[in-house]
């Protein structure tokens, strides 16, 4: 174990992320990033993202997924090991968790096990991160739990194992829903509406999807979930 003195803790730099539906510019927010960037895009949504000159992009070739948890382990340390690297990226966990799912099941003789397999990998890649002391930010798609019974409260999660989510996102600093409204996208930071969510970077709870990296509380936000009906 490495002790450090006060005083003397080491640096590190803040790790995001964000689930939501599709369109709602998770991966467009990579833009607010400052430096150089690497997008490892698990779902081919690079699209959205312009050509600045600033990011290097990351694709799976088919011969790379029956070995992922290997390649993509691989490459995520060249580039955090790169010190011209600021910023690495991984869009849509939710589908790098489906790729792993399935290694992990055609290699089993029992499958009792595979879903704790899936969580160790993604917890020690999650601590990894953590070390490397680059700026992380990930997505994933979202959930809706809603069937009535939920009253607005605790209705989204990511699309991912729940474990493994947890044991993911445990070493990120903001978690956060990002949705649209009126037009506007915003990303909800606040635990106490039950959602997955945390911000242990500063005190808001509900933002602009524009001042994720960058703060500019001017105004105040209040989460107005949408109202369920009673099931009868």
């Amino acid at each position: 174990m490495q002790v450090f003195t006060p005083g003397n803790f080491p640096e590190h730099h803040n790790m995001y992320f964000i689930y939501g539906d599709g369109g709602t510019g998770k991966t467009s927010l990579l833009k607010q990033f400052k430096g150089n960037k690497v997008l490892f895009s698990f779902d081919m949504s690079f699209n959205v993202l312009e050509d600045t000159g600033d990011t290097t992009l990351v694709l799976l070739e088919r011969q790379d997924i029956p070995e992922i948890q290997l390649n993509v382990a691989k490459k995520i340390d060249e580039y955090v090991k790169d010190p011209t690297v600021d910023v690495i990226c991984l869009d849509n966990i939710t589908a790098l968790q489906n790729y792993v799912l399935d290694n992990i099941e055609n290699a089993a003789k029992d499958n009792r096990q595979n879903y704790n397999a899936m969580q160790k990998w993604f917890r020690n890649m999650g601590a990894y991160l953590r070390r490397s002391n680059k700026i992380i930010y990930a997505t994933a798609h979202a959930v809706d739990k809603d069937n009535g019974a939920f009253n607005g409260q605790g209705r989204y999660e990511a699309d991912m194992n729940l474990k493994t989510f947890n044991a993911f996102t445990s070493m990120f600093d903001l978690v956060g829903r990002i949705y649209v409204k009126d037009g506007e996208r915003l990303i909800d930071l606040n635990p106490e509406q039950g959602n997955h969510a945390k911000n242990r970077i500063d005190d808001r709870t509900l933002i602009k999807a524009e001042e994720l990296v960058e703060a500019n509380p001017t105004e105040e936000f209040t989460v107005e979930e949408p109202k369920t009906k009673k099931v009868s």
